[in-house]
């Protein structure tokens, strides 16, 4: 009696969204090939029936996952991108965002990391393709040509994406410090001419 109401209780306590969100957790940190059912629910501290209630398998919930994160990261670019007028405003807030999102960000290296996985590939490429839009729109709006902003674009996202390689690798300043802020300036100064 007390198993079914334990059984009960995890259906009702835990959502889907909540196995997505500390599937995108394990995968921050540790890379999607570790995303297991098993270890998820100990660290959730529930049995793995309560997956079941949600999921029919691993794959579905990798995919569940990746499209929340997608769905987030697109709706983060609307809003912090997209919503301010100055596009070198807008550029600089892509930049700065590297220090911020982290779970975000520590996603997207993770995910760069596994490129040839089938469910992250597409994946990759959307994501890639709708960021660059927005950083080469603003390129454009500064009174770039085309070709020199889809250049300047590439140019930028390779900075970030290098970034993000470097934090895997603990080569970069520390997040909080005058020293970040310092590296960040000059990423800034460097990629986004001053009017």
């Amino acid at each position: 009696m007390t198993q079914s109401i334990s059984k009960k209780k995890e259906r009702t306590t835990l959502s889907a969204g909540d196995w997505e969100q500390q599937a995108l957790v394990l995968i921050a940190e540790k890379g999607i090939r570790a995303v297991a059912v098993e270890s998820l629910a100990i660290r959730m501290g529930v049995t793995k029936g309560s997956f079941y209630w949600h999921f029919q398998n691993r794959d579905s919930l990798l995919e569940q996952s990746l499209i929340r994160w997608e769905k987030h990261d697109a709706a983060n670019l609307q809003t912090s991108l997209s919503a301010i007028d100055d596009p070198r405003e807008r550029l600089r807030s892509f930049f700065r965002r590297s220090g911020r999102e982290q779970l975000t960000h520590n996603v997207y290296s993770s995910l760069c990391n596994a490129s040839d996985h089938p469910q992250v590939e597409p994946l990759l490429e959307r994501v890639a393709e709708r960021r660059m839009k927005h950083i080469e729109k603003a390129f454009e709006e500064i009174g770039f040509d085309p070709q020199q902003a889809s250049h300047r674009a590439r140019l930028t996202y390779s900075a970030y994406l290098g970034f993000l390689q470097l934090q895997q690798q603990h080569q970069t300043p520390s997040l909080s410090s005058e020293e970040f802020e310092a590296y960040m300036t000059h990423v800034i100064a460097t990629l986004i001419p001053e009017k």
